[in-house]
């Protein structure tokens, strides 16, 4: 879906997202914003998000997300996001416990310009395999690619006054994503 709002030289302005372009994502996505270099502030999150930290997530930082020995780590690669701007696509391991399963995930976040043209907004999405069992879940990061967002290879052609709606489908797997896969959000 993301791809198909790129233009050639540009990632997608935050207006052009529409959630009707990713039904069948909207539990598992997020809109986050910049707040701090690298810092995001979840904006809009889906219901699973909520489930996972057993909360409303909605103006709280995308780091709560994370395990706080892994949170310097996720502020660079969100430096990276905005500044470059690049895709992120990080793979997660929950932090284990007491009432806590095993539980592994995946994130992938792509950048978003403002109104005002600058990249500070993203588009995301967090799925898990696992029971959520006892919350808080947070992750901690088992790894973290990071994907030039401008790259030829990754842009479409710009979008069209109408706005770009895919068509429903399960949400995806935990299947680590190439780059020749796309991903709902």
């Amino acid at each position: 879906y993301w791809k198909g709002l790129c233009g050639p030289d540009a990632v997608p302005l935050r207006a052009q997202v529409d959630p009707r372009g990713m039904e069948s994502a909207l539990e598992y996505a997020f809109l986050a914003e910049r707040i701090a270099p690298s810092l995001a502030k979840l904006r809009v999150a889906g219901t699973h998000l909520s489930d996972l930290m057993g909360m409303e997530v909605s103006g709280m930082p995308l780091s709560t997300l994370i395990a706080p020995t892994d949170r310097d780590r996720l502020g660079q690669a969100v430096t990276r996001l905005f500044s470059d701007p690049a895709i992120l696509r990080i793979d997660l391991r929950a932090e284990g416990g007491f009432g806590k399963p095993d539980m592994s995930g995946h994130m992938i976040i792509l950048p978003l310009r403002s109104d005002m043209g600058d990249v500070s907004r993203a588009l995301g999405a967090v799925v898990t395999n696992g029971r959520i069992g006892r919350t808080p879940r947070r992750f901690e990061i088992a790894g973290i690619d990071v994907v030039a967002a401008l790259d030829p290879t990754l842009s479409a052609p710009a979008p069209t006054a109408e706005p770009v709606v895919a068509a429903p489908r399960k949400a995806p797997g935990l299947a680590k994503l190439t780059n020749e896969e796309t991903f709902d959000a």
